[in-house]
């Protein structure tokens, strides 16, 4: 590997670490379905952000690409399937609380 190489795989690397833990922060001190939904958004950003450097230092820049917009098309769905799951819980329980959720039975 070339000294811009390492140059630029720590400038992104910090930058994917930040993501992550902005992300598992989201999703471990909220109670907000909501927040942790955005929370999980920039864990998947963060992953596809280092796919995207660890394919262009590998040179293996077409598997990346493929891999990439497969994940973000997986993303989407799951996204809106659980936007879909958030607003029925909502509608049901007019709230987006964590702890009153946790009550529900059957």
């Amino acid at each position: 590997m070339s000294a811009s190489a390492v140059y630029l795989f720590w400038i992104f690397g910090i930058f994917i670490v930040m993501l992550f833990s902005i992300g598992l922060y989201c999703i471990l001190a909220t109670f907000n379905l909501i927040r942790a939904l955005i929370g999980v958004e920039i864990l998947i950003k963060a992953v596809t952000l280092l796919i995207i450097v660890a394919g262009f230092l590998s040179g293996h820049t077409a598997l990346t690409q493929s891999l990439v917009i497969t994940m973000i098309v997986i993303e989407a769905v799951v996204m809106t399937i659980a936007v879909g799951i958030v607003l029925g819980i909502h509608k049901q329980n007019k709230s987006l609380d964590v702890r009153k959720i946790r009550s529900l039975k059957g």
